[in-house]
């Protein structure tokens, strides 16, 4: 009989933009891949992209649940949901590997799990950067540190994504800690260039005259894109536009936003979008004023396609980006800070030059090989 794996994460858009690959290893590894995950809600993708998502997931022999894992911690109803759901699934499939991720998901599934890992199931934990982190708020510390760290004795592998996660996992109780440089990044993909840059500009109202600046992510408090828009009351050149990739709850308060500074002709709200390769080759420059991450794809994708970056000082883009080198990194709230580097890299082009092709070489480190590779090896030792 083939060995069952059980791929789960709070939301169904987590599988799909970051969990692919590992899908892939496992069923060439020989295993029947299972995936749970809340289909129906909380997705940063379309309700539309999530639904073509899980009819793939079937056409390509992989059974799915949906279980109603919230992103919220404050949604206790769906929690214990959730974690019931998940224990029947478990305990009835009786999975010979686990790998979960996501905060709550990972709570849900690790406790869900504790039964049938006594009898020989291993779980595997990736944190995608833990909400306690250097400059954090005391309540996140006091609330999510003593959870992981609980949760870390029912956990095989944890996986960090970045420095600064790894060093402090190795105080918890996790069989083994492991450091993977992200989920890898398709550089060849991504490098290439078969856009018509004038007509994706040209789509936006973006003029070949104007300097483009892109952000890809969530539209929500997390991601900062307010404090941006506010640099762009900043920045006075006119020629300056921002576009805003992405869906999100704050969408509607950064609107209002833009109009309030006057600046809602030059802020254009993209919405979702899957052609991110071609809208970043149509960039002048990437920013990215978020205020957590863990190891930022979208980051890593403007930099494998060689767009100049400005993003924030912290955790995660500090593994990417070193100021002065290869990009610029700014506090995360510092609206004027923003505005300063963007129109530094408009006005010093040959400096854009430099960071650029210095950010391509670093994130070679980070490509999807080198990850494929580590993560093999981590199936494969752990049976």
């Amino acid at each position: 009989m083939k060995k069952k794996a059980l791929m789960t994460a709070s939301v169904a858009s987590m599988i799909d933009l970051f969990n692919m690959d590992n899908i892939h290893i496992l069923k060439e590894a020989g295993y029947e891949v299972h995936v749970a995950s809340n289909f129906k809600f909380g997705s940063i993708t379309s309700q539309e992209r999530v639904d073509t998502f899980r009819r793939e997931l079937t056409d390509a022999g992989i059974t799915t649940y949906h279980i109603p894992i919230p992103r919220s911690i404050s949604d206790v109803k769906n929690i214990i949901l959730s974690y019931r759901q998940m224990k029947q699934l478990c305990e009835t499939e009786k999975f010979d590997l686990i790998h979960t991720q996501s905060p709550i998901g990972g709570v849900v599934t690790r406790l869900a799990a504790r039964n049938i890992r006594t009898q020989g199931s291993k779980v595997i934990y990736t944190a995608h950067g833990f909400h306690f982190f250097q400059g954090a708020s005391k309540k996140n510390w006091m609330l999510f540190y003593p959870i992981e760290k609980f949760l870390s004795r029912y956990t095989d592998v944890l996986i960090t994504i970045n420095q600064e996660d790894y060093q402090r996992a190795q105080k918890f109780y996790a069989r083994q800690v492991r450091y993977l440089p992200g989920i890898g990044i398709d550089i060849q993909e991504f490098s290439k260039d078969r856009s018509d840059r004038a007509q994706i500009r040209e789509s936006f109202g973006i003029t070949d005259q104007d300097f483009l600046l892109v952000s890809v992510g969530q539209i929500s408090k997390r991601k900062n894109q307010g404090t941006f828009i506010k640099a762009m009351a900043e920045i006075s050149d006119v020629t300056v536009k921002y576009l805003i990739v992405g869906l999100g709850e704050y969408e509607q308060t950064d609107r209002e936003l833009a109009k309030s500074l006057h600046v809602d002709n030059r802020v254009i709200f993209a919405g979702y979008c899957e052609n991110i390769n071609a809208l970043l080759h149509a960039a002048d420059c990437f920013v990215f004023p978020s205020l957590q991450e863990g190891l930022p794809v979208s980051l890593m994708e403007a930099m494998a396609a060689k767009v100049p970056v400005v993003c924030s000082r912290i955790r995660g883009n500090t593994d990417l980006i070193t100021d002065g080198f290869n990009g610029r990194l700014v506090e995360p709230m510092d609206v004027k800070g923003y505005a300063k580097a963007v129109m530094e890299l408009k006005l010093h082009k040959e400096q854009a030059a430099t960071y650029r092709e210095n950010a391509f070489d670093k994130i070679k480190e980070f490509s999807i090989q080198a990850v494929h590779g580590r993560m093999e090896g981590i199936y494969r030792k752990i049976r």
